[in-house]
């Protein structure tokens, strides 16, 4: 048991996820183009490009459609920056949808703010996650400027 909750710390490390599903095991792998490559003159160039400051306040997000299941994120703006993103709906019905938004999720959400920017890499796996995480976004920030 031990063996296997060492496995299974390496594997979200790593952004994989382990799942069953009618008898059958899957290991999904996850990872942005930034996991695998230190691009620093994309980050610079996404960050360097900001738009004018944001209205402090809380923002909501459209309902995107992400093809296995309804996106929609909640941005709080302080200072003019954004300092959170939060998920209001996501996808969370199919098992395997649940373990992809898992570990996607998270990583969409900070890479928007360190971009500041709702142009985020898409995740590999959840390339519909992405997009609908990245339109929702971009109706959120539309408000507060």
């Amino acid at each position: 048991m031990k063996k296997i909750l060492t496995i299974l710390a390496i594997l979200l490390s790593f952004g994989a996820v382990l799942y069953q599903d009618q008898g059958r095991i899957f290991l999904v792998m996850l990872a942005n183009h930034s996991f695998f490559s230190n691009n620093s003159n994309a980050q610079a160039a996404r960050t360097s490009s900001l738009s004018p400051p944001y209205k402090d306040g809380v923002y909501t997000g459209s309902a995107e459609n992400a093809f296995y299941g309804i996106i929609q994120v909640q941005s709080t703006i302080k200072n003019g920056k954004i300092a959170n993103v939060s998920f209001l709906q996501a996808p969370n019905e199919a098992i395997r949808s649940v373990a992809i938004n898992t570990i996607a999720d998270p990583n969409l959400a900070q890479e928007a703010i360190q971009a500041q920017s709702p142009n985020v890499d898409i995740v590999s796996g959840a390339t519909a996650s992405s997009q609908a995480f990245a339109a929702s976004l971009q109706i959120a920030l539309q408000q507060a400027k």
